[in-house]
C-alpha cells in the first residue's frame, strides 16, 4: 500500500493528496464554518505532481481522503536512450528507465547523480 487514509482538517497547503488517483500538491485550503444543520467543509485545490493538471475538490472536514506516501530518493544515470534514461538506485542498485522531460533534457549525463520521488508506483525525477 502506498497512501494512507488522514481527515481532511489534518491537511495543509503544500501537503500532498489523492485526487482522481492521482497524487496532487495542496496550494489552496481554505474551510467554511459549520451551518446551523451542517458540518464544517474543507475546499483544496491541488496539482498533480505527474501530470500537473489542476484538480478540487469540497468536503467535509470530519472526511477521511488517501495521502501519498512519497520516497524522495537518489540515482545514477547509466545510459541515455533517445528519449528515456537508465537509472540504478544509489541505495537498492536497482535499475530502472524513465521517460526525460524537457526540463531535464540537455542537463542528464552519464555518471551523474539525480533526484528522483516514487509516488504510487510512478516515479519523476525532480533535479538533476
Amino acid at each position: 500500500m502506498s497512501w494512507t487514509m488522514q481527515e481532511i482538517r489534518e491537511l495543509k497547503v503544500g501537503r500532498y493528496l489523492v485526487l482522481e488517483e492521482e497524487p496532487c500538491k495542496i496550494i489552496e485550503l481554505t474551510t467554511s464554518k459549520p451551518g446551523k444543520h451542517g458540518e464544517a467543509k474543507a475546499k483544496i485545490v491541488a496539482v498533480g505532481i505527474f501530470s500537473g493538471s489542476k484538480r478540487s475538490l469540497i468536503s467535509p472536514v470530519t472526511h477521511k481522503v488517501k495521502v501519498p506516501m512519497i520516497e524522495k530518493r537518489s540515482a545514477q544515470v547509466v545510459s541515455i536512450q533517445g528519449k528515456e534514461v537508465q537509472l540504478m538506485d544509489m541505495e537498492t542498485f536497482e535499475m530502472f528507465n524513465l521517460e526525460i522531460t524537457e526540463d531535464f533534457k540537455d542537463k542528464l549525463e552519464p555518471g551523474k547523480e539525480i533526484n528522483y520521488q516514487d509516488a504510487m508506483g510512478r516515479r519523476q525525477i525532480t533535479r538533476a
